[in-house]
């Protein structure tokens, strides 16, 4: 009986900085055994603070627990043995190399799968394997910049922003670790693993979801609208009298049950605001009006008011606020972990929860080449004999 879902599995994690290490914990957490290879210098994510504690950064600590870590360079034959005898008994390799890099280390995705027919091998390049800008980097700011994110993000007379974490890198590491276990379960039906090629820049026009079909039905450019939204009214942060609170009403039943909660029955029918389109059009008069309202109380005493009339509510909170919420906690969103050198480590904790066959963290993020020699002696590339 399994005790995870990815239990047995061996992912060969040759990925860097984010999106690629992001994808991989997400298949440590299920369960696999993931070996991470760096060079000799290390993810660049270990330089990446501060701050950092015992050394370690908090940006690599967030996204390598769960893995084993092999230094290698890949430039020497012994090394590049080495991860060839890895690669032909592993089930998956996720890479984020510069087109034309493992070939150059003998380390070809195509004969690496040739050699083991089950492997599933995965890419994931700044904007696409093929087209005219194949060969440019990408870093998840410069796609959040190129592939529209930031056109639409941002106070609507204030310039285009980014979003606070990289969410083009992260979003890139879920869709990849969802191609992954397709491509498993497609495995389980053929016996032949395959290759999956992934990108920032697809990630990014993918998910410019309701947004980008508004444009390809109108052919007209959205607009940024701060943290308001383009075809809800109203769905935004408001002023208290101490601080903000965002508010989400998503249909005209919710709103009849705002306008009863801010004692303006009459709003309800108004044929400015009565219905979403009309609210929409004529957003700046209803948006002036509830500002007025939210302003005579403090956000607590209006998220209370509106939660009880089941409309969507919640303070503007701080990460620390957050990480020590009683419901966050509840759901086990910060967690313990003993680090070789750091000792007691909070991490955030894993998103989805299993009834028979749990995530769990097993392994601390791993100090660089803290398993160097237990993998070479696991992994000890087979020496071919001489004909006679």
């Amino acid at each position: 009986m399994l005790s995870s879902p990815l239990e047995g599995l061996l992912v060969l994690d040759l990925s860097r900085v984010l999106a690629g290490p992001y994808c991989t914990m997400i298949l440590g957490d299920l369960g696999a055994n993931v070996i991470k290879v760096e060079a000799p210098q290390g993810d660049d994510t270990r330089r990446w603070g501060p701050p950092f504690v015992a050394g370690e950064s908090a940006y690599y600590l967030a996204v390598n627990r769960n893995k084993r870590s092999l230094v290698a360079d890949l430039k020497t034959a012994a090394d590049a043995a080495l991860i060839r005898t890895i690669a032909s008994q592993a089930d998956i390799l996720v890479e984020n190399f510069r087109p034309g890099t493992l070939e150059r280390f003998g380390l070809s995705l195509a004969n690496l799968r040739a050699q083991n027919p089950r492997l599933i091998t995965l890419t994931i390049s700044g904007m696409g394997t093929t087209g005219p800008e194949a060969e440019l980097p990408g870093y998840d700011f410069i796609v959040q910049a190129t592939a529209g994110l930031m056109s639409i993000t941002g106070p609507a007379a204030g310039e285009a922003s980014k979003v606070g974490v990289a969410v083009v890198d992260l979003t890139t590491g879920m869709l990849a670790s969802n191609a992954i276990l397709a491509a498993l379960y497609a495995r389980e039906r053929t016996g032949l693993g395959q290759h999956i090629d992934i990108s920032l820049l697809e990630s990014q026009v993918a998910w410019l979801a309701n947004v980008g079909s508004a444009y390809l039905i109108t052919g007209e450019e959205p607009t940024r609208y701060g943290n308001a939204h383009p075809t809800i009214v109203p769905y935004q942060s408001f002023e208290a009298s101490d601080g903000a609170f965002a508010l989400a009403v998503g249909n005209d039943r919710q709103w009849q049950r705002l306008c009863a909660v801010l004692e303006q029955p009459a709003w309800a029918d108004d044929p400015r605001f009565s219905t979403n389109p009309q609210r929409v059009q004529h957003r700046s008069e209803l948006v002036a009006l509830l500002n007025q309202q939210f302003g005579q109380k403090p956000s607590a005493e209006w998220v209370k008011l509106i939660q009880a009339a089941d409309i969507p509510v919640g303070a503007v909170r701080s990460v620390g606020q957050v990480l020590n919420d009683p419901q966050v906690l509840a759901r086990e969103m910060v967690v313990r972990v003993d680090h070789p050198t750091i000792g007691d480590l909070k991490l955030l904790g894993i998103p989805f929860k299993f009834s028979a066959t749990p995530a769990s963290i097993r392994l601390a993020p791993p100090l660089l080449g803290q398993h160097t020699q237990e993998i070479h002696q696991q992994f000890q590339p087979k020496v071919l004999s001489e004909p006679e």
